[in-house]
């Protein structure tokens, strides 16, 4: 951590411009390196980690930049329909070279495209590009032929061979149409079908091996993609329910009808914990998901969970897709007195297969600490990208408040606080008076202001009233002071413990 600015000449920077940000996102985070080093081990070995500190220390950052250290995912999901019994989809698991030789097969079944004037005039004729008056090509949506001002084929009949070419189309499961046209060819010793369709302003030609690749392909079962190969190898679960954390099924007022309503495979949702397969599920303030712990639990013990349809007035209730992949590494996070509210089984899980990080809450303050402050003050001013960079002079008073900081909140002496989330709020206010002054670096007195206006409404109402009960009692009318009306009212000015 921090080798780019171990050798460097403090006094040679003048803003933070001139600081080299690391490309590694795990070398970005500050003043964590005992919780870093584990986890390059925990990516690198796929491991669970429960990460405890306070807000602001870098937990969410040290979740995301493990995703940078794990193998890209292998597999893609599809959930299948199950024609005999359409509330019970299949899974399918499909690997790149599966997939790829799925495309390959889908291209070879796309046949040839031609130019209309490439084809007899007969076939151009009946597909509606040549006119059958004067022979001219144009757009098959033109019905009045722009050469002759006719009227492009009136013909309804297909020729004296019409009926049967359809006959020969039916047995290869092709019938024409003003769209697709069929007849043979001679192909060596033997006359083979062949097909004709438009594709826009060209004809595709299919013959007999394209088509019976084509048939094949449809008697497929329907497919819908609900994990994609290509997809972010790292996920947010909030929580905020059981639809985004474990998946669901959506509700068809046709209740999954075959002709009026959205089968049932076409109705599947993945949930967190599935899009977080071969990835990294990161679950901030886990202890909120409260009794949801026990699906995490169970999706890591079996590397797979279902999707049901979770509102039982829901037609997607009666929806169930066994088998689901579910196998990622979590990362859970909370804060130190919310241990205690973490499932006994699941941190046993962790535990298990893991480690727990406690994470710092200050550094020492020395010379190359105080260099990678300054890395962080590059690296917020990048990420925001709405405001100039700052002076160094204005940089060291950032800080000079992270040491004030450490020594109020931490009770840290000669040390920098890493609650940095809020210092990085104190950045972006310096930065937002730099703007409005339209100066191109953020200066001392930016800071300065910044460090009189961006302050926790804690510390303003202690500034304002003296104390937080001074000032909830002042907030209190003549009539809610009366103990009749408010028999609860405490009066703050008059407690000396207060004082």
């Amino acid at each position: 951590m921090g080798s780019y600015f171990i050798n460097a000449d403090f006094g040679s920077i003048s803003d933070t411009s001139q600081l080299k940000i690391p490309s590694n996102p795990l070398e970005r985070v500050i003043g964590q390196d005992d919780a870093v080093r584990i986890a390059r081990i925990a990516a690198r070995q796929r491991r669970h980690l429960l990460l405890v500190g306070p807000p602001g220390v870098g937990k969410s950052m040290i979740a995301q930049a493990m995703s940078f250290f794990i193998d890209r995912p292998k597999e893609e999901v599809r959930v299948l329909h199950n024609p005999e019994y359409p509330e019970r989809p299949f899974i399918e698991i499909k690997t790149a070279t599966q997939i790829e030789q799925e495309r390959e097969e889908l291209n070879a079944a796309e046949g040839i495209l031609i130019d209309p004037e490439n084809v007899s005039f007969e076939i151009s004729e009946r597909l509606g590009f040549r006119c059958t008056k004067c022979g001219f090509l144009s757009s098959y949506n033109e019905s009045i032929c722009p050469s002759c001002n006719q009227q492009k084929n009136n013909s309804t009949g297909q020729g004296p061979f019409g009926d049967v070419f359809n006959v020969i189309g039916a047995a290869f499961g092709v019938q024409s149409s003003p769209e697709k046209v069929t007849s043979t060819r001679k192909n060596g010793d033997h006359e083979e079908v062949i097909v004709y369709e438009r594709a826009n302003d060209k004809i595709r030609i299919l013959d007999e091996r394209t088509l019976e690749k084509r048939r094949k392909m449809d008697k497929r079962s329907p497919s819908k993609v609900i994990i994609p190969l290509n997809r972010n190898t790292f996920i947010l679960a909030t929580g905020a329910s059981e639809t985004e954390l474990l998946g669901d099924v959506r509700h068809d007022p046709y209740g999954g009808h075959p002709q009026l309503g959205t089968m049932p495979f076409e109705r599947v949702i993945a949930g967190s914990v599935h899009e977080a397969h071969e990835g990294i599920l990161f679950v901030d303030e886990i202890t909120h998901l409260g009794e949801l712990q026990r699906s995490i639990l169970t999706a890591m013990q079996e590397k797979k969970f279902p999707i049901t349809g979770r509102n039982p007035q829901s037609a997607g209730a009666s929806v169930r897709v066994d088998n689901v992949p579910a196998n990622f590494i979590l990362v859970a996070a909370c804060n130190m007195q919310d241990l205690k509210y973490i499932l006994s089984p699941l941190r046993s899980r962790i535990v298990g297969s893991g480690y727990e990080i406690l994470m710092e809450v200050s550094i020492p303050d020395n010379p190359e600490n105080r260099l990678k402050y300054l890395q962080f003050i590059a690296q917020e001013i990048n990420s925001d990208g709405k405001i100039p960079h700052m002076a160094i002079e204005a940089a060291n008073l950032i800080v000079e408040e992270g040491k004030r900081r450490a020594k109020t909140i931490d009770h840290r002496d000669n040390a920098l606080t890493l609650r940095l989330r809020e210092l990085g709020g104190l950045i972006r206010a310096s930065g937002d008076l730099a703007v409005s002054r339209e100066s191109k670096l953020t200066e001392v007195e930016d800071v300065l202001e910044a460090l009189k206006t961006y302050l926790p409404v804690e510390e303003k109402i202690n500034k304002t009233y003296g104390n937080l009960g001074v000032a909830m009692s002042s907030e209190n009318t003549l009539s809610q002071r009366d103990d009749t009306y408010y028999p609860t009212f405490h009066n703050y000015n008059d407690d000396p413990s207060y004082h």
